[in-house]
């Protein structure tokens, strides 16, 4: 495994209430130059189902779709040590500066994509006085290593958190 660093920058605008975030960009994210970017990964689909457009393609269509929703995108670490895109390998991490970003923007909660990204965010800013006040939502993994999850059920679970905030 060798070191990897996050390629991409958060999506966010001043109009962003939601931060969603992700643990680490897998292989195909990295391949493709931006966020979820497997074609199995039900972020998308899921989105586009919960707002009511069709399913974005291309990069600047996604961002679009995350920011006219108030939303902003971003992961948990800056880099690691990882093996394919397999979040139980992730060593020797580095955290993004979630505060940083969460306070210079007004975000009002971060929504978790997966128990990976809870668990980095916690391990680092868990006891972060600056992130107290952050309301904070753990949602199933939009992954296609999730299977269990149906669609239906992955996008009724988010629409119901996101529909407090849209």
């Amino acid at each position: 495994m060798s070191k990897v660093i996050h390629p991409f920058e958060p999506v966010v605008d001043n109009n962003s209430k939601v931060l969603i975030l992700g643990s680490f960009p897998s292989v195909k994210s990295r391949e493709n130059n931006f966020y979820y970017g497997h074609q199995r990964n039900r972020f998308w689909p899921m989105l586009a189902d919960i707002f009511g457009c069709g399913v974005p393609v291309a990069t600047e269509d996604k961002k679009r779709l995350i920011l006219d929703n108030n939303l902003a995108l971003w992961d948990t670490l800056a880099s690691c040590e990882i093996h394919a895109s397999e979040d139980a390998s992730i060593r020797d991490e580095v955290p993004n500066d979630i505060p940083g970003l969460v306070k210079s923007y007004g975000i009002e909660a971060i929504f978790f994509n997966g128990k990976a990204s809870y668990k980095y965010y916690e391990k680092y800013f868990g006891k972060d006085a600056r992130m107290e006040d952050m309301i904070k939502v753990v949602l199933p993994s939009t992954s296609p290593a999730n299977a269990a999850i149906s669609a239906e059920r992955l996008t009724a679970e988010w629409k119901e958190q996101l529909q407090r905030f849209i």
